[in-house]
């Protein structure tokens, strides 16, 4: 049986609506308390600042984010071109939704890009590293030579793809990202069984 959340937890979530949907130097700490139904005490006993809260939120949705990805990925048929194009049609799937406001990570550097020793902008860091890092992984494990600078540039098309359809709102941007990610790797894939031959 699940637990119910934990105050923490509860104040989080709140917190994670509020700022993905808003921004968060649009939101007060008074609009998060009274969303997560909690007094500004109770928040400021869980979280220091909001600064504190801000990193929260982006470190709470690293994994599931990650997860997603990967089940997006391990779920798709086909090589690995394939796999990541399914990656992306499903980023753009998400994208048509009309609460889509884009990538958390991203939206929330844009706004702190002066201030890049905030704890959030060192969460967003990490997650956007680990996802370099499982990208990595994967073009390794389909044996692509040279797969961290392979996941550097899927890295590019990825955020690109973000920052082009929250500007846009046209999810086909989305879209021609992964057909280019498909390239990009089955490009590196022909130059490597070239070089084998």
């Amino acid at each position: 049986m699940d637990r119910p959340p934990s105050t923490r937890e509860h104040i989080v979530s709140a917190a994670a609506d509020l700022f993905y949907g808003e921004g968060i130097r649009a939101v007060s700490m008074d609009a998060i308390a009274a969303r997560a139904g909690v007094t500004k005490r109770t928040l400021y006993y869980h979280f220091a600042s909001k600064d504190d809260l801000v990193a929260a939120y982006l470190q709470e949705r690293d994994q599931p984010n990650l997860a997603r990805f990967r089940r997006w990925f391990r779920n798709a048929d086909g090589d690995l071109g394939d796999r990541l194009q399914a990656v992306f049609q499903q980023l753009a799937k998400a994208a048509s939704n009309r609460k889509w406001n884009g990538c958390g990570f991203l939206r929330t550097s844009a706004e702190l890009a002066n201030m890049p020793g905030h704890p959030a902008m060192q969460a967003a860091r990490a997650h956007k590293k680990r996802v370099e890092a499982w990208l990595a992984e994967e073009c390794a494990a389909a044996g692509c030579t040279m797969p961290k600078d392979l996941a550097r540039q899927l890295m590019i098309l990825l955020d690109g793809g973000f920052a082009t359809v929250l500007m846009h709102r046209d999810p086909a941007y989305l879209e021609a990202a992964g057909m280019a990610a498909a390239a990009l790797v089955r490009t590196a894939e022909a130059k490597r069984m070239s070089a084998v031959r």
